[in-house]
């Protein structure tokens, strides 16, 4: 069943397509150069900056990944989502007031620009630029995989087709608005999820007969069994990983990093943790809700098994929600994957014009321009790349999010709190995290030489968990061995870290 079949849907989608048109030409009209390119002109407000920094969290990653990675894992996949309870507060008081401030002091457009400001190294920011072209491209292929998923569920067009489809309406939206367009269309989608997330939670419940008898279902079903309940399920350090990653992890993810820099005000920050992980506890509901309840129906008979775990959210929504609520949602998926696409690619457009020639001291001119052929170049890439990882969207974005997490997160959360942390430092941390990630996960993949064991892990660790404690190790380490106890920071940056 495709949402042709329910008018309802098509004239939710259609109508977002054109709210979404629209905000694209009034952001292109206020597109004049590359601050506003990159980071919006630096004045977004307080709720535009939470939602896009929750969208940016979220996106087809939860929506249609998580209820996919649910189906496969069990409840055990909830360990992504629980550290939402914690992630605002630890963004906004370990990283964000200092990333503000440094924009103030500092013409700084990226997180490679931070890099550089606080541990002046060029080696060290163009390995950071390196680290978020290699996990942009697997987390925009991520949203483009599920951008191809929507667009088949809603218009029977085929994932390839799909994504074919998504990857022209990306670059057109992203190519002429820049982080203006990605920034309001957040203010659509965040807005359209978290009025759709309670109702697809109560009808989800209500679709297995309350949470109590979805457990006994699944308890009792030859296909899930009681394992699927299980906290840590078959697999615990699977579990743990997740809650480690994307716990600290999330201190060194550029899509959510970056939105700090748009802020108009940085006294506006105290209130970011309220505002982020309320919205963000509210429309994790609709993962719980799908998660749970699409393998209950499926172990009662009520649903036929899926294709692909990745169907659980289109086969709910079309099957078992009512019309207008499932057209609300399908519009802010589409929402919540287009503005986060559109912030990636121009995330990873930056890297390629902005930093990575910084790096090796050949700045760019007419970055504007440059900036959106790159745009173009790291979206094809991305959506080749989603399509020979041939997996769940969860696990791609995992993978994705793991590459920030394993080379930036150590050099943010420890590097912009204590000075004695070094260049050399930072560079063998970002270096360590990267290459180990990047490594152990196309390792454990590949598929050219099947004789070639898989990687020396403990069974169910995350490839990412480890090149995160890596990176954090390696950032101590070096620290200790090159540190002369002095602070050799610039005066100004010396001030922020001070505040």
């Amino acid at each position: 069943m495709t949402g042709l079949a329910q008018p309802a849907v098509i004239a939710s989608s259609l109508a977002y397509l054109a709210v979404v048109l629209a905000i694209g030409v009034w952001a292109a009209r206020r597109t004049h150069d590359a601050r506003d390119f990159f980071i919006a002109g630096q004045g977004i407000g307080l709720v535009v900056t939470t939602l896009a920094t929750m969208s940016a969290a979220f996106s087809g990653f939860l929506f249609l990944g998580g209820p996919g990675l649910t189906y496969r894992l069990g409840v055990s996949s909830f360990f992504i989502s629980v550290p939402v309870s914690f992630t605002a507060g630890l963004l906004c008081w370990t990283v964000a007031k200092r990333l503000r401030l440094l924009a103030e002091v500092r013409e700084i457009y990226t997180v490679p620009d931070a890099v550089l400001a606080r541990f002046r190294s060029r080696r060290a920011s163009g390995l950071a630029a390196v680290a978020v072209i290699a996990g942009t491209v697997g987390y925009l292929g991520a949203q483009l995989q599920a951008l191809g998923l929507v667009l088949d569920s809603i218009f029977g067009t085929g994932l390839a087709a799909g994504m074919a489809v998504g990857v022209v309406v990306v670059l057109a939206y992203a190519v002429a608005g820049g982080m203006v367009a990605g920034v309001y269309t957040d203010v659509v989608q965040g807005a359209l999820m978290i009025a759709a997330a309670l109702g697809v939670f109560y009808y989800a419940l209500e679709s297995g007969g309350g949470l109590g008898a979805i457990g006994r279902t699944l308890a009792e079903s030859s296909d899930f069994g009681p394992g699927f309940l299980d906290p840590l399920g078959a697999a615990p350090l699977t579990a743990l990983g997740f809650y480690f990653v994307f716990g600290v992890g999330v201190l060194g993810q550029p899509q959510m990093l970056h939105k700090f820099y748009m802020l108009d005000d940085p006294r506006k920050l105290k209130w970011f943790p309220l505002a982020l992980s309320s919205s963000q506890a509210l429309v994790v509901l609709l993962w719980i809700g799908i998660g749970l309840a699409v393998p209950a129906l499926v172990a009662s008979g009520r649903l036929a098994p899926l294709a692909s775990p990745d169907d659980a959210a289109p086969a709910f929504l079309l099957g078992f929600a009512p019309p207008l609520l499932a057209g609300i949602v399908f519009a802010g998926v589409l929402a919540a994957i287009m503005s986060t696409a559109d912030s990636f690619v121009n995330i990873a457009a930056a890297a390629l014009v902005h930093d990575l020639p910084k790096a090796f001291g050949r700045p760019v001119r007419r970055e504007l321009a440059r900036g959106r052929w790159a745009v173009v170049g790291v979206t094809v890439a991305s959506a080749l790349f989603a399509f020979l990882y041939g997996d769940l969207i969860a696990l791609l974005g995992t993978f994705a999010y793991g590459t920030f997490a394993a080379a930036l997160a150590p050099a943010f959360a420890v590097g912009l709190n204590w000075r004695r942390v070094t260049p050399a430092a930072a560079t063998a941390s970002i270096a360590v995290g990267l290459a180990l990630n990047l490594g152990l996960e196309l390792w454990g993949r590949q598929a050219w030489f099947p004789a070639l064991p898989k990687p020396p892990l403990a069974a169910g660790a995350l490839p990412s968990a480890v090149a995160l404690a890596a990176s954090f190790t390696v950032l101590f380490v070096v620290t200790w061995w090159t540190s002369k106890g002095d602070d050799d920071v610039d005066a100004d940056v010396a001030a922020v870290m001070e505040m």
